[in-house]
Formats: structure tokens, sequence, C-alpha cells
């Protein structure tokens, strides 16, 4: 028998929300799969774009649903905010948090003064997540950046997965402050790479697996960062939009959940234009994919990955195939 993916690597660099938990609940069979990781000598870090939270607070509600973590695994787009605002501005520098208080922390924690009004004369703007935001904190924000302030953001994400569904990221607030200015910030987290290789300089490895449900943030930032990438089918993204993924977002492997990192990867072998996947193959002809197997069969998909993604290899923009499933 093959040996499971993750035997070919030293370490998983795993997001949260969309692959360990949706909102306040563990996905099925994350805890699981994260436990198992000690027991087969592959480290583990977490990597998120959430800065709503201090890394040790994200570390105790992982404890609480069962997984492993201690405080230092988490590495958080608020902690490279802050390495990167200090980087930027003289130490003592006043800052606008338009966020948390875990992100205020990070800030204050780089020797720069956290403050939440223009009459401080703030010299920078830094704005992440927070379900606390209202419209006069996007407000304040948007009279300090016009008015000639550094910007920078946490993160970009667009939407958020919670229990009941997809809820609006810090990307959309960003998306408000900066349809009032005019402006765009600096990004800090995914999908820029420091994030990334933080992290994996934590845990000593060399050859860490980035595993995540966004190919914007996770994919991205991963392949950027110049190490394997592993999109999960448990958040936001879709069979059907990582087959129309764009070049710099396409992973290395497709899973349904983190338990497919115990499972041998299979190989797609190509052919004369032919890419087979276990029981399944599919080809490429001009826009259409033409596939033999089943949609309820992940073998099927990845096929279908390798005949489009081999006729469209520099792909700037996400576009799809029409799909012709066949059964033989």
């Amino acid at each position: 028998m093959a040996d499971a993916l993750i035997s070919s690597f030293d370490a998983v660099l795993s997001d949260l929300d969309g692959v360990v938990y949706a909102g306040p609940h563990a996905i099925p069979g994350a805890v699981e799969s994260l436990q198992r990781l000690d027991t087969v000598g592959v480290g583990l870090g977490y990597v998120t774009n959430n800065a709503s939270r201090t890394p040790a607070q994200v570390a105790a509600h992982l404890r609480e649903l069962g997984a492993p973590a201690e405080d230092h695994q988490v590495v958080s787009s608020s902690q490279a905010a802050g390495e990167l605002l200090a980087s930027m501005l003289p130490a003592g520098s006043h800052v606008l948090i338009t966020g948390s208080a875990a992100l205020a922390h990070e800030i204050e924690l780089v020797g720069l003064k956290p403050v939440h009004s223009a009459a401080e004369s703030p010299v920078a703007v830094v704005q992440g997540f927070n379900p606390e935001i209202g419209w006069k904190d996007l407000a304040e924000a948007s009279y300090v950046i016009a008015g000639g302030a550094m910007w920078f953001a946490t993160n970009t994400d667009m939407s958020i997965p919670q229990a009941r569904g997809m809820a609006p990221g810090n990307g959309t607030l960003v998306a408000a402050v900066a349809a009032a200015t005019g402006k765009a910030p600096l990004v800090a987290g995914k999908p820029e790479a420091p994030l990334f290789h933080a992290a994996a300089k934590r845990l000593e490895s060399r050859r860490p697996l980035v595993v995540g449900d966004r190919l914007d943030t996770d994919i991205l930032g991963g392949n950027r960062a110049g190490f394997s990438t592993a999109a999960v089918l448990t958040g936001v993204d879709t069979l059907e939009t990582i087959l129309a993924a764009r070049t710099d977002e396409r992973p290395d492997y497709v899973l349904a959940d983190l338990g497919d990192l115990y499972a041998p990867y299979p190989e797609v072998v190509g052919d004369d234009g032919t890419f087979r996947c276990g029981a399944a193959s599919a080809v490429a002809d001009g826009d259409t994919v033409m596939v033999i197997g089943s949609e309820d069969d992940l073998d099927a998909w990845r096929a279908a990955c390798a005949a489009w993604w081999t006729a469209h290899p520099e792909s700037p923009v996400a576009r799809g195939p029409q799909l012709d499933w066949r059964t033989h």
C-alpha cells in the first residue's frame, strides 16, 4: 500500500476558520486528524488571518475543542501587522486601531502606541477584523487615512466561515474604507509569504504542507512562500472554484478534509492528453473537459484539474471549463 500523503512532510501549517472550525464548533474529524500528527512525528503550526483574538486566546480555544495547541504554535496576521508597522515607523508612534483589543496588544508589544481617535494624532491606521466594529470606527479610520496617515490591514479576506454560513470578513470592512478614501492599504497577513515563513521557522520545518480552505489567502500564500499546498473542501472554496483557479492559486493537493492527510494521495498520470486518477480520467478540448467518472468521486475532479491546468498553464484570472460528465 502507498504511503500516506502526510509522510512526505515534516510539518502542517494549518489555517483555522474553515479547516479546523467554523464559528465556535470544530469541523467533524478535524481535531482527531490534528491529534494524529504527533503520532507520526509531524509538527503542527496554525497560521491565521483572524486578528480579533490574541494567539494565546486562539490556542486556548483550540485546546477547548480538544486540538493540540501551545501558544507559540499560533501565528496571526495581527503579529505580522505589528512587525510590519515596527519596521516602517519610529518607536512610540501613535497608531489608530480599527480592530480588536488583541490587535492593539500586538501593536503595543512592538513598541508603538495604540490610539483610538484622530485627536491623538496617529501617523498610521491598522485595520483588523473585529465583530464589534461599527460605522463610527470606519469613519474615524477614513478621516485619518484621508489626512495622509499610512494605512495597514491585517488581511483582506472578504468572507469568514461561521456556524450559520458565510459572513463578511475584514476585507469587506477594508473595502468600505477604501471606497471612502480612494486609497489602498499595505497588507500584513495572508496571502503574503512572511507569515508562512515565520510559522515554518518556529517549527524548524524544512518540508511543511500548507493546508487551507481559501485559494486567495491560504493557497496563494503557501505557493508564494515556496511550500507545498493542499486545499480542503470544508470551508470557502469548492471543487468548481479550485478547478477554475488562476495559476498562482492552484493547490498541489485537493483533499476532502484533514482526514485525507492520512490516506495515500492517488497519482495523476498524463498520457497523450488523457489524465487518469484512480478509476477516473479527463481530457481537455478547447473550453470543455470531458470527464469519465462520477461527480461524487474526488479522483475525477483531480483528473479534471490536471487536464485543465495542463491545457492552461498560465491563467492570470480564474476561468473554468464546461464539464462533460460521462460514465464510460
